[in-house]
């Protein structure tokens, strides 16, 4: 019996330890870019993982999940089905596409407890689609509680092209926030040569700006964590809480004839 309680005591410590495991909101859609011969209505995952690893957590339905479309805002959580992403509770829905334009998709989840940070994790997720040749707007802020705001297309991207975002929290830049970065490991091809290299992290600059090219197509995703100024209660403690302010971006093979 002791050896069994010390091995899961040291498996806790190890994945609390191990530099990987980083938590993402995740919002995935079934294309980026809607063309006029495509179809026109998409299909979303939302759901809560580490994405390099495929290991899923559950996710209750969230707090919120809307659409902004030039500036109007559309509420999409009573359309959102239970479904099942990396073994755990997600949620999906699918969404026309009637018109041009570009479209934001933003959710905010309910508070997820994490005992191996003793704190709560809220990670404020959206992801951008345009559709039929529209391509104004992509950089509005959708006024989430924090957010990214891309400075390049958060689309229409190769794989090695340069993303950057400004990180904002409470509408303002953030000075040298921490911001992980992480591939969508879908088809379980890629492998990390260490743990170190699951998520990678860089930082902002004084402005709030960060830069990243990335090695391979696919999606990938941007964390960019805070603390927050307030604390929630755990069986009547009152606990630290992550924000994070996540981007997910899709990065394209360059293709020749």
């Amino acid at each position: 019996m002791k050896n069994i309680v010390f091995a899961a005591i040291l498996t806790a410590f190890l994945l609390s330890a191990s530099p990987g495991f980083a938590h993402f909101g995740m919002i995935i859609p079934s294309d980026s870019m809607v063309m006029a011969d495509d179809n026109r209505t998409i299909e979303l995952n939302l759901s809560f993982s580490h994405p390099f690893e495929i290991i899923g957590m559950d996710m209750e339905k969230p707090a919120s999940f809307v659409v902004v479309e030039n500036g109007q805002e559309k509420d999409l959580k009573p359309e959102l089905t239970e479904t099942n992403v990396m073994g755990h509770k997600a949620w999906k829905t699918s969404y026309l596409m009637k018109r041009p334009g570009v479209y934001m998709f933003c959710m905010t989840p309910e508070p997820y407890w994490e005992p191996m940070e003793d704190g709560f994790i809220i990670h404020y997720t959206k992801t951008v689609v345009t559709a039929f040749g529209i391509d104004d707007g992509w950089d509005a802020e959708a006024g989430l509680k924090t957010e990214i705001v891309p400075l390049s297309k958060p689309y229409a991207l190769y794989s090695g092209n340069l993303f950057q975002g400004i990180v904002k929290l409470d509408g303002k830049p953030v000075p040298f926030a921490d911001v992980e970065v992480e591939y969508y490991n879908k088809d379980k091809k890629a492998e990390a040569p260490t743990d170190y290299m699951v998520a990678q992290t860089i930082k902002a600059d004084a402005n709030g700006v960060f830069s990243y090219a990335t090695p391979r197509p696919g999606w990938w995703g941007f964390a960019a964590l805070n603390t927050a100024d307030f604390q929630l209660e755990k069986n009547g403690v009152k606990k630290d809480v992550e924000l994070g302010a996540v981007i997910w971006v899709q990065f394209l093979p360059w293709k020749e004839k």
